[in-house]
Formats: structure tokens, sequence, C-alpha cells
């Protein structure tokens, strides 16, 4: 074959066909000089350098970069920007690099497509975006409100150093500035649950193969552990009963004495009572229902209202009865009472913070409950919505123990009212 029909090819490099010395000193390497002087003609002219690479320019006046090669046979061209935007050496540069794949038996303009691919794909994937992405999944699989709020809010504490950044990308280092500067403000509990929440975004990720690793692994022991300090509660019967006295003669709104008198009474969870609609009792069945969507478990759970409960809430029905919410806000009919209602009630009756909480009822409930030796702990456990393990076995909790849960609402209510009683002959 005769080496003009050959066409040059070298190393993989299509080169252009010379015929005349004319059009030789046209294919000599480019300069910078060369490249300014050159014109725009009727039609694209094209200007080689070396190994495969060429100027373009156009008859209206643009200079685009251009390589030429073959791959597996085939003619193919890759294009490089326009000059002056990239300069002869960055377009070079940018030969080289094409060479050394073809050497490596790589197709150049594959490897760019999936560069570009790879770059909108990182563009995309950035914190941000995965992590709404994770809060949309909470939100379709029921999560609560108040468990949204407080990821929303977690998450963009990490937003500022993270936001913009592709996912894959983010490693230790970058994770432990946000963490240490809630560290810094003394907030170690915060420090410790934002590190558990972006884990949550990062495992996401892993999940939807969007990242390889979860990089907040290593950073357990980076971060001071927080003390732990359980929510204060009264857990025996001389200080609960100073405490039952207190709220009954509270004078404060009708929904905050309501609800303090229920949570004596029912030790629910402050927020699963806070939210509490109408629609979830059954004056006459004695029962309330909170649904999955507010329970902390993600499953309804069902409780016994003893006779003294169904009387204070046929009181607080004459009062919001017509509304959806329980305990409606003084701002607003829609919204339930804030978190801090019921603590607030507690100082005001002069119980502290380190005495008593709206969660601790729970723990009084429980302890003083057990120490009675009249109930099975189970049933206690199911009271308080503590039931875990699988679904026969929690179905199994809820039935076998109804009655017994019954009975001991009943005397739970007993013993609050002859406490009340004993100040009220």
């Amino acid at each position: 074959m005769a080496s003009r029909e050959i066409d040059g090819i070298i190393d993989g490099i299509l080169l252009p066909c010379h015929h005349t010395r004319e059009s030789e000193t046209k294919h000599m390497p480019l300069n910078d000089a060369r490249i300014r002087a050159l014109k725009p003609g009727e039609k694209p002219t094209k200007h080689g350098d070396s190994g495969g690479l060429l100027l373009v320019v156009n008859p209206s006046g643009s200079k685009l970069w251009r390589m030429v090669y073959r791959y597996s046979g085939k003619q193919k061209q890759l294009s490089f920007g326009a000059w002056p935007d990239v300069s002869l050496a960055q377009a070079r540069a940018h030969r080289d690099a094409a060479r050394k794949l073809l050497a490596d038996n790589n197709d150049p303009s594959l490897k760019k497509k999936q560069d570009k691919i790879a770059k909108a794909e990182a563009e995309t994937n950035t914190f941000a975006a995965l992590a709404d992405e994770f809060l949309e999944k909470n939100t379709r699989e029921g999560k609560s409100e108040a468990t949204l709020s407080k990821k929303r809010w977690l998450i963009g504490l990490a937003l500022k150093d993270l936001q913009t950044k592709p996912i894959g990308e983010i490693n230790a280092a970058d994770i432990l500035v946000p963490l240490r500067r809630v560290e810094a403000l003394g907030n170690y509990e915060t420090a410790r649950r934002l590190r558990a929440v972006i884990s949550q975004v990062f495992r996401y990720g892993i999940a939807t193969a969007r990242v390889n690793n979860d990089p907040t692994f290593g950073l357990k022991g980076a971060i001071i552990a927080p003390t732990v300090t359980h929510r204060a509660a009264l857990t025996d019967w001389e200080s609960f009963t100073k405490l039952i006295r207190s709220i009954w003669a509270y004078t404060g709104t009708n929904e905050t004495r309501a609800a303090m008198k229920l949570m004596a009474l029912l030790y629910p969870r402050p927020g699963e009572l806070r939210q509490a609609e109408w629609a979830e009792f059954d004056l006459d069945k004695a029962t309330w229902t909170i649904p999955e969507e507010r329970a902390k478990m993600r499953r309804s759970h069902k409780k016994p209202l003893p006779p003294m409960a169904i009387d204070v809430l046929r009181e607080q029905n004459r009062h919001t009865g017509n509304l959806r919410l329980l305990f409606p806000s003084s701002t607003s009919i829609e919204r339930p009472i804030s978190e801090n209602t019921m603590n607030l009630a507690l100082r005001r009756m002069g119980f502290g913070k380190h005495e008593a909480t709206s969660h601790g009822f729970r723990a009084t409930a429980s302890t003083l409950l057990n120490e009675s030796g009249l109930w099975n702990a189970d049933a206690i456990e199911a009271e308080l919505a503590h039931v875990s393990g699988n679904e026969v076995r929690r179905a199994y909790h809820r039935a076998v123990y109804w009655d017994e849960r019954i009975r001991m609402a009943a005397w739970w209510a007993e013993r609050i009212e002859k406490v009340w009683g004993d100040t009220n002959p």
C-alpha cells in the first residue's frame, strides 16, 4: 500500500497527507504568532500542529482546536475548545493526554464522554441534594413531623460546609468541620446527633449507589462524648404526692392544667399528648389510640382510659371539643401547645428542672408500678409502648396484657384520686 494511501497513520494518530511544498508549509507546527495571523476564508480551513492536533478557522472568525485519530479502524475526532480561551500549550497538553490513552488502548472520545457524565452526576449528587432525598424518603415512610424537624435542623448545621460538595468527594476531615463548630459551643450531644444524621445521609447514598463508604465511621471517637443525664423524675410516692396536689391546684390555663393531669394519669410521651386530636379518643369505649405517625415506635398504640381521665377529657371537651386538637396553641388553633408549656408549668409550681419534667411522668409511673409488685413487668412495658421485637411478639403483648392494663390504669388513677381527695374532703 502506498504511503499516501496509508494516510499517514502513526501511533494511532491520523495525520493529513501532504502533496505540495505549500501544503507542507501550511502544516508546519503552529506557534502563537502564526495563530494570530490566521484569517478566516469563505470555507473552514484546517491548520495542523503535530500528533493529529488541528486548529480549524471558521468563516465566522472562530478558531477551534480539534484532534483527529483512528481507533479500532475508525477515524474519530476530539474537541479541545476555542483559541484563545484554550492556548496552544493547553491544546498540546490535551493532545498528549489523548495520545497516552491511545497508547493504553483506550478511546479518548469515550473517556471524555464518561468524564462528562461523571462530572454531571457529581454536581447533581451533592450532600444537600442527597440529604433532601433522604428526608423525602423519611417523609414517605411516615416519620413523625417532630423527627423530621429535628433531622432538618441537624442537617442545616452541616450545610454551610458540605452543601455543594459532591457526596463522593466528602471525607472525614470535611465532616469534622461542622462537628467541631457545634462542639465549640459546648453542644456535645448536638454534635453527636449531627454525626449520626450525616451518617444516615451517607448510608442512604450507599444504598442508592451514589457513594461507596460512610466517612463518619472513623469520627466516633473524634468528638467529645456528652455526659449522660437522665430526665428528672419523682420516683417515690411522697414526692409524687406533692406534684399531684400542685397539678390539681394549678391556676394556669385550662389546656395546661388538663394536659398536666393527663400526663399524671396516663404518662404518655409528651409529644403524643401535646399533638393529640379528638378523633383519637373513644370516650364511650374508654380508649385513646395514638396513630402510628405520631407514636415513637412507628406503630399505633392503644391506651385504656380510667374514669378519672375520662372526666378530665370531658371537661376539656367543653373548651376545645369543636376543634381538631385537644390542646391548641394560644396563637393558632391549628398548632398544639409548645414543648415547653408543661415544663414551664412545673417550674411555676415550684419544681426545678432537676426535680421534674414532663417526660419524667413516664419514669415515675414505671418505677412506682413496678415497685407495687401488683403488675406484670411486661404489662407495664406494654402500657409504656416499650415492647420491642417482631410483629408477632408485639401483637401478643398488646392482646394478652390488655385486660391487665385496664385494671392497672384504674388502680393508678385511684391512687392519684386518693392523693388529691385526701386534701379535698
